[in-house]
């Protein structure tokens, strides 16, 4: 048997519907983590434009108090702008730059302390791990069901790892790249948004006992704190590790910190400027085609992702009774976002930023490792059952 036949079969189908190629822009199809600029340079003068627009969305964003406004400003006012048809470029190297600050950033906190916290709570990680990877499992069905797309394409749109991780192996397994892309881009924009929001809304603020190790700003000392996590980029992308602009420089810092060495903080509009970077590197993912090319498609990939929300807020409030965690800090734990801005948003409304960025890098590892192996073990099963 076919193994798409298989795993449509175990995703509640006997088939896909065939349906006609889509034509994404690059930024959210063959190179989804990336923006417009990596499939095509940008004149300087459009570069500024989207400076610009970040800037005035971020501002904005200041000044009608939105979470995170560094990056919900850009994030929402380049995505308008590039779905009402200027389509903006991105900078490049937009989001490995902001995503190197902010794992800096989370690396700081991962004194003795935490890192003594982090590991008792490890078991709690690993469940929490294959939470996800069940809840992926039950949106790739939910998916299947309300689109009839085929198995393998819901598989990889909604496992809940990284987005270039899943498109690769997407591609591997025969998969609709281009859904699968756009899938994990709005996944990551609506959790980026809705959770925030939901926080600050809802009026949860932490009195978080976790703080950066290093509270003075030293120029020499942040120089060698750029160059040092900056290897470690350099060394995970020579071994080939996913997402490697955040676990480099956060693994690293994490190391400094924990050694007691301290060499300098990171200043506010650093931290603003990574939070800037990664909502261009979001914003401009988007554009009119986005949303035409398949709505029903994104309309139930949009359905899901508010399931899954809603399961997982559950699954974290069970967490922090069982675990001994706040509630929020466990939410924030446990939601199918990205890491950075998960850690992010704990980091600004003082929520456990280094607990939260412990469970969504050891679930983000884990998932690309395992994500394969589950594939074929799903449509092994699926084949076994259907003889």
């Amino acid at each position: 048997m076919p193994e798409e036949t298989a795993l449509d079969a175990a995703l509640g189908g006997a088939g896909a519907r065939r349906r006609p190629a889509l034509s994404y822009p690059r930024s959210v199809s063959e190179s989804p983590p990336e923006s417009p600029a990596a499939a095509a340079p940008a004149s300087l003068p459009r570069l500024l434009l989207t400076v610009l627009a970040a800037l005035a969305g971020a501002l904005l964003a200041v000044w009608v108090h939105l979470p995170l406004p560094w990056f919900t400003g850009p994030l929402l006012a380049l995505a308008a702008v590039n779905i009402a048809g200027a389509h903006l470029p991105s900078l490049p190297f937009a989001r490995d730059a902001g995503q190197w600050i902010i794992g800096i950033a989370l690396g700081l906190y991962f004194t003795p302390e935490v890192i003594r916290a982090v590991l008792h709570l490890a078991p709690w990680v690993l469940a929490a791990t294959g939470f996800m990877l069940l809840l992926g499992l039950a949106g790739a069905w939910a998916l299947r069901a309300l689109t009839g797309e085929s198995g393998t394409t819901a598989f990889f749109a909604m496992a809940i790892g990284g987005a270039s991780e899943m498109a690769a192996q997407a591609e591997r397994h025969g998969a609709r790249v281009d859904r699968v892309a756009a899938a994990h881009s709005l996944r990551i924009m609506l959790v980026a948004l809705i959770v925030p929001f939901a926080l600050q809304w809802s009026g949860v603020q932490g009195a978080d006992p976790y703080e950066p190790a290093a509270r003075v700003f030293d120029w020499a000392g942040f120089a060698v704190l750029l160059a040092v996590t900056g290897g470690g980029a350099a060394v995970l992308l020579r071994l080939g590790a996913p997402n490697v602009f955040m676990i480099g420089p956060l693994l690293v810092a994490a190391a400094l910190t924990g050694g007691g060495i301290a060499l300098s903080s990171l200043p506010t509009p650093v931290l603003n400027g990574g939070q800037l970077l990664i909502g261009i590197a979001l914003g401009t993912r988007f554009s009119p085609e986005f949303f035409r090319a398949a709505p029903r498609f994104l309309a139930a990939v949009a359905l899901v992702t508010l399931g899954y929300l809603a399961v997982a807020a559950l699954f974290g409030w069970g967490l922090s009774v069982i675990a001994g965690m706040t509630v929020a800090t466990a939410v924030l734990a446990t939601t199918p976002g990205g890491i950075g801005e998960m850690a992010l948003t704990a980091k600004l409304l003082k929520l456990g930023a280094p607990i939260v960025t412990a469970y969504h890098s050891v679930r983000m590892a884990l998932v690309v490792l395992l994500i394969g192996p589950l594939y074929r073990l799903v449509r092994a099963l699926a084949q076994r059952g259907r003889r």
